[in-house]
């Protein structure tokens, strides 16, 4: 640990905390606070500046920037920053005039950003050498060929962007959506839109995407599309700090792909795939809050709104704010009734919140939407006879489980739920039994379904049989009440009635008081404790313990 004064120790051991949760907005300000002890500190000078920047804050990082390069301090993200805010206030010269060796952020990107520099100075030969020689060193053909490209189409010349996507069977076309989107405007400005829905036909899979529906629908109505990807010098500057973040994004810290977002962010504010990726890096990151920013930065008529929404839903739930997700969803719906992925969010929410008719209406909505006879639609059947169970409305959850199992025959959640939901009702129990037994075969480590195996077993008065697959089942959920609940049924039933009860009141300390929709009936253990099993089952009047074949 650097040495400090008493006073900005704890500042910056209170930063090194907040940066080690990805808590940014905490670290930036107790390393600042740090940093007036000592100003001079490298360490300290690059914490806030990578907190700044992982923050957006790329104008206010700069003077840190400043002062570290000032000192001969190696830094990247310090050489990033500058860089970003010479091509933001068009210093192109004094970008160009930048040493690569020491005060470059790499030979990607000082390659780059040299080649659009001289094409925003109208040195169009030069930037085009440039884009040719980053080309020639290893690994990096494929993004020099693909800005050329960008270049090219962002002066017009989009014959000589369309020669670069061809080639080699469209390859650098596919170097990446954006690359083949980008394509498919360059060949409708060459009049070519049949040849533009042909290629989108080729390199995406059929599917629900908005995006690319409003694609093909305009070509098909014969409209030129815009060339909107890169349209100047800064959104090529920009499109080389994100194409290199979500290259990098594979490989490196999701900390550090952050910071090349910022400055895509930063120097093109509607870049949407650079929102969407930051967003989904802050999600990984554990920063809610600065997600869901990050997500309402997508406009509404974005064409990949619905995606940003989405996801802005997704970090909204998991962080307990449901209300608000569902609220999220809703509107969406409203807005895009079209979408059934937004449907079925909404109905996954719904189901979590225990607002099961809610969410049947919601499932519905969304398989009346999709082709029914996929069987990547299994879910929602389940799903929704899940649902549809829960309200105890059996013949339409059995029937949409046993639809589930038509679209993805031996699916083990499936087996498992519906086998267990037979057992509990003591309905055709030799099915039940085989359907659980398959479920065990796909999902030999799952404690539910090792549970439901011993409990279907119990229910056939195989009580022997049980013990092993209960016991086992606890093993693999030792603090589930039901579990533990129903070993103690089944040490009941063969006459270990010491260890029934030591299971039953195991349960009990594990019921949830607050879980009013458990199966875990806490009153119903205590009678078992205070006057056993048969006394209980006698009480509500069900049939006596029997074991099978009365042996």
């Amino acid at each position: 640990m650097p040495v400090f004064s008493e006073t900005g120790a704890g500042s910056y051991l209170a930063g090194r905390q907040a940066i080690y949760e990805s808590d940014y907005s905490a670290a930036e300000k107790y390393y600042a606070q740090a940093l007036k002890f000592d100003p001079q500190n490298q360490q300290l000078l690059e914490s806030v500046l990578v907190a700044r920047l992982a923050l957006g804050e790329v104008k206010r990082a700069l003077p840190i920037a400043r002062t570290i390069e000032d000192a001969n301090l190696p830094s990247q993200p310090a050489r990033m920053v500058i860089s970003a805010n010479l091509i933001a206030d068009e210093k192109l010269d004094e970008l160009l005039a930048r040493d690569p060796e020491s005060q470059g952020v790499g030979p990607l990107v000082d390659g780059l950003m040299i080649a659009w520099a001289y094409l925003g100075q109208g040195e169009m030969t030069k930037a085009m050498e440039q884009f040719d020689t980053v080309s020639t060193q290893e690994g990096l053909k494929e993004f020099a060929l693909y800005h050329k490209a960008m270049a090219l189409a962002s002066i017009g010349d989009f014959e000589g962007a369309e020669t670069i996507f061809a080639a080699n069977d469209g390859a650098v076309a596919q170097f990446s959506r954006r690359a083949a989107l980008a394509r498919t405007e360059v060949l409708s400005q060459l009049d070519r839109n049949e040849d533009a829905l042909q290629f989108l036909d080729k390199v995406f899979a059929a599917g629900n995407d908005p995006s690319l529906e409003n694609y093909t629908g305009r070509l098909k109505a014969g409209e030129t599309l815009p060339f909107t990807h890169v349209r100047s010098v800064r959104d090529g500057m920009a499109e080389i700090f994100f194409s290199v973040g979500a290259a990098l994004n594979t490989e490196a810290s999701k900390d550090y792909v952050l910071l090349y977002v910022r400055i895509a962010n930063f120097l093109r504010s509607d870049h949407v795939d650079a929102i969407l990726l930051g967003a989904e890096l802050l999600e990984n990151l554990n920063q809610d809050d600065l997600a869901v920013a990050a997500y309402r930065m997508v406009p509404p008529d974005s064409m990949d709104y619905h995606a940003a929404e989405l996801g802005r839903a997704e970090v909204l739930g998991r962080s307990g704010k449901t209300d608000a997700a569902v609220e999220v969803l809703q509107n969406l719906a409203a807005q895009q009734p079209d979408l059934p992925g937004v449907h079925v969010a909404l109905a996954d929410l719904q189901r979590q919140q225990e607002n099961y008719v809610a969410a049947i209406a919601s499932y519905d909505t969304a398989i009346a939407l999709i082709d029914n006879a996929s069987g990547s639609n299994w879910f929602l059947h389940y799903a929704r006879g899940i649902s549809h169970e829960r309200l105890k409305n059996w013949d339409q959850a059995e029937s949409d489980f046993r639809r589930a199992l038509e679209l993805n025959p031996g699916q083990p959640q499936v087996l498992n739920y519906l086998g267990y939901s037979l057992v509990e009702r003591q309905e055709n129990l030799d099915e039940a039994l085989g359907m659980i037994e398959r479920a065990v075969e796909a999902r030999p480590d799952s404690g539910y379904i090792i549970d439901s195996l011993g409990w279907v077993l119990f229910r056939l008065g195989r009580y022997d049989d049980a013990v092993e697959h209960m016991e086992r089942a606890v093993e693999l959920m030792p603090v589930d009440p039901v579990v533990n609940d129903h070993l103690g049924d089944v040490y009941w039933a063969v006459g270990r009635a010491r260890e029934a009860e030591f299971q039953w009141k195991r349960a009990l300390s594990f019921v949830d008081p607050e879980d009013t929709d458990g199966e875990a009936d806490p009153e119903r253990i205590r009678r078992k404790i205070d006057v056993g099993l048969d006394t209980v089952l006698a009480e509500e009047g069900a049939d006596p313990l029997k074991v099978a074949n009365g042996n």
